[in-house]
């Protein structure tokens, strides 16, 4: 299990059934729901702000999940994923959305259920990402529907790691 630390009396609470890396990190006041995976290099930082990460949610490798001090907290839904080196900072993603490898997602946005930010791209404050849209760009706009056989690729991702995970549990 990686790195689990407290901090200002608060310590994080992690779910059943949920994988963390080696080396990932996990500081303060941080909820993890059940069935969830945090993967190598990931960092999880409630020290300034409170986070909430929800059911069978996957944190891919090298991303960071952190929040403003008295300003924003971060709540993550169910069956999220987020991508390789994505920033989630201060906002709200919610249930069954995909942040893409390398995203940032800034204070105060909210990534509604169904909706995916691209790979690269920079989700500014304030910003809302639609259900059933991508968004991609710098700063991200909306870009294309959602639709068909496309949609299922949340589902499948949630779950694709949902496995992934049992390979390395003990």
């Amino acid at each position: 299990m990686g790195i689990i630390k407290g901090c200002k009396g608060k310590t994080p609470q992690i779910g059943k059934d949920t994988y963390i890396a080696d080396n990932a990190v996990i500081v303060g006041d941080v909820t993890i729901g059940e069935e969830c995976s945090i993967w190598w290099s990931a960092v999880v930082r409630g020290d300034v702000n409170s986070i909430s990460i929800g059911d069978k949610t996957n944190i891919q490798d090298g991303a960071v999940i952190h929040c403003t001090y008295q300003k924003a907290s971060t709540t993550i839904g169910n069956k999220v994923s987020i991508g390789h080196k994505a920033i989630v900072h201060g906002c709200t993603i919610e249930d069954s959305a995909l942040v893409g490898m390398g995203a940032i997602v800034m204070d105060n946005a909210v990534v509604q259920s169904g909706a995916m930010v691209a790979a690269g791209a920079v989700v500014l404050e304030n910003t809302v990402v639609e259900s059933g849209y991508i968004y991609a760009g710098v700063p991200a706009k909306k870009v294309k529907k959602i639709e068909g056989d496309f949609a299922e690729i949340f589902e499948r991702t949630a779950k694709n790691y949902t496995l992934y995970k049992t390979w390395f549990e003990e």
